[in-house]
This record gives C-alpha cells, sequence and structure tokens, in this order.
C-alpha cells in the first residue's frame, strides 16, 4: 500500500492542535481512505476529517503505544484488534451513539476478535493473494510458488510487499504449517525459502497499484483490491489465490482511549456504517466491506470481480491469522529481519 503521509495531521498532533472543534483524526492504511467519503462526510456535518497513513499494524500499534500522538481512530487488522483493547489503547463503544451498528453484516457482528462488535466497526476485508501479468506468465498463479520458487519469466519482475506477517504467513502455510507457528522445523523451511528466492525479487515495496499498472513490475504479492484496481488498469493482470493458503484479513476502525474529538469520532463510525457510505470505500479501494445493503450501492464489476468474489475451489484455503503469541512473533520477526538486510 502506498503511504503518503499528512503534512498537516503531523503537525497538528504534534503541537497539539488536533482537538480543535469540528475536527477528526484518522490515523489509517495508506491509499484507502475514499477522498468521496470524506467530502460528503464533511458536507454533511461540517466536520474536517484528517487522514495520516501508515503502512503496518505494527507502525501504527508503536506510534499509539508512544502517546502524544493526536489521533482519534485507528483502523487495525482483525489479528490486531485484541492487542489494542488488551493493551487499553482503545475505548468500548457507547452504542447508544451508534445507531446504525445494526447494519453490521451478520457474519462480520460476532467475530472471534470482537465479539458482539463492542470496540470496532468494519472497514474493509479482503485477502492476500498474488497479483500476476499473464501476457508475461502464463502458468499457474494460485500458488505461492509464483513468489517463493520463481518462474523463470518472472525472475527480476517481480515484487514482494514489506508486509511481515503476510509474507511469513503464506510461506508457512506453503510449507505445510500454520499460521502463528512455532514449528522450527517449518520456520526454518519458510526461512531458506525467502532467502533462496530473494535475489529473484526486483524490489520489496508497496507500489503494486501503480507499479503493475504502468507494467513496471510483471506481478507481486498483493492484495486483492487492489490487484482489482491494477486489472482495470491493465486487463491481463490476473489475482491468483495460492492453494496451499493464502491470507484473509479485515481491517476495522476503532475509538482510541485518549481521542480527543470524541463526539465526532462517533459520528464518523455511524456515518460509515451507514450501505451508501460503505459502498463509497469500498468503491475507491476495491474492498468488500461488512455492512449489510452496501452491495446495492456499490459499482456493478464489484459484484463480479474475481478479486472480491473468492471463487468457490479456493474458498477453504483462506486463513484469517489469529493474534500470534510472542514466541511465534519472535520466530517471524527474526526471519524477516534476516530477509530485510
Amino acid at each position: 500500500m502506498k503511504r503518503l503521509l499528512s503534512v498537516t495531521a503531523v503537525l497538528m498532533a504534534s503541537t497539539g492542535l488536533a482537538s480543535a472543534e469540528g475536527t477528526l483524526q484518522l490515523y489509517n492504511w495508506g491509499n484507502y481512505t475514499s477522498p468521496e467519503l470524506l467530502t460528503k462526510f464533511e458536507a454533511e456535518t461540517g466536520i474536517k476529517v484528517t487522514v495520516t497513513d501508515y503502512d503496518s499494524n505494527d507502525t501504527a500499534l508503536a506510534k499509539i503505544e508512544a502517546g502524544g500522538h493526536g489521533f482519534d481512530l485507528v483502523v487495525p487488522s482483525a489479528n490486531y484488534v485484541p492487542i489494542f483493547i488488551e493493551k487499553g489503547l482503545v475505548t468500548e463503544l457507547d452504542l447508544t451513539k451508534l445507531p446504525t451498528h445494526s447494519n453490521i453484516a451478520p457474519e462480520w457482528m460476532d467475530v472471534s476478535w470482537d465479539a458482539g462488535r463492542k470496540f470496532s466497526v468494519p472497514w474493509q476485508w479482503g485477502t492476500t493473494g498474488v497479483a500476476v501479468n499473464t501476457s508475461v506468465y502464463a502458468g499457474d498463479i494460485n500458488t505461492s510458488a509464483v513468489f517463493l520458487d520463481v518462474p523463470a519469466e518472472l525472475k527480476g519482475k517481480i515484487n514482494v510487499v514489506p508486509e511481515m506477517m503476510d509474507i511469513i504467513g503464506l510461506a508457512t502455510m506453503y510449507h505445510g504449517g500454520e499460521l502463528c507457528s512455532e514449528d522450527l522445523e517449518v520456520l526454518k523451511k519458510v526461512r531458506d525459502s525467502l532467502m533462496a528466492a530473494k535475489p529473484d525479487w526486483i524490489s520489496m515495496d508497496y507500489g503494486a497499484t501503480e507499479n503493475m499498472s504502468n507494467n513496471n513490475w510483471a506481478a507481486s504479492v498483493n492484495w486483492n483490491g487492489s490487484s482489482m484496481r491494477v486489472r482495470m488498469a491493465n486487463p491481463p493482470v490476473q489475482y491468483g489465490y495460492p492453494r496451499e493458503g493464502y491470507i484473509m484479513w479485515m481491517d476495522s476502525v476503532m475509538l482510541l482511549q485518549d481521542a480527543q474529538n470524541v463526539e465526532e469520532a462517533y459520528k464518523f463510525m455511524d456515518f460509515i456504517t451507514k450501505p451508501e457510505n460503505a459502498a463509497l470505500i469500498s468503491n475507491f479501494a476495491r474492498y468488500a466491506n461488512g455492512i449489510a445493503g452496501s452491495e446495492a450501492f456499490m459499482d456493478p464489476e464489484m459484484a463480479t470481480a474475481p478479486e472480491v468474489v473468492i471463487p468457490e475451489e479456493f474458498k477453504a484455503a483462506g486463513k484469517f491469522y489469529p493474534t500470534c503469541n510472542e514466541k511465534s512473533r519472535e520466530y517471524m520477526t527474526a526471519i524477516w529481519t534476516e530477509l530485510q538486510k
């Protein structure tokens, strides 16, 4: 994901101006917030939203833990939601201030990471797989071998997003292991295969939407919504679901414990859980959202897009990350640190 830090937001947070009346500070993934949504929200409420982007769950967690950030809302992935809750960084929602809370689709209401949605509301959900320009490579794309045992046609042309848990998770499942594995035999295979494959990668970067649209890269480990955006600009690009196992995720909006613009935050969360507004989020970033009835307001191509609608044959291979314990994260971090050298 592309990260474009908002200078205004950084200055406001650092100077304590973030609590100005009629403003809201949203801390979110890069290239992920619909400008149309923000324009509509400001027009209807008079509240100006400033978005500061981050590039990973760990970045967001560290920034929030450090304090003095000035943010009101954060959008962590499912496996990080319990961490934010356990650390006391977010507050339980006052559902009397969220009349649209009942719009959350039943399958996304009683989720394992936030039962009953007491602390979060959905933003978007999707998958992590591989995007491949089929005019360059015509072989099987539904496998993590695309980046772990790089085909000759893709050597020096494939990017790997620098997301530790996604990449190590895909490699772990490729070698028959479970997410958050502590199996040293499996983890050695993961480490060895990543290190062996790295010389065949062109880069480890977030810019797949731009670089694959412009044919700078022929393939990338990538997210499904970004891959749909690429295909719309560059039709030969297809999205693969690794049959060995691929990552499923959902990002959700949470109210920070030290938020200064609390009423504005509730208005925003209420706003995004209305179907027509949730659809604006999806139409921009091209991910599904988790709000019942939003499909009626989405662009028609979203209803059948192979990047959004998981093919039946690959549904069973998708896995949500649990919240990994400290030991498994230590193993992943050790592998990732060596890979980054």
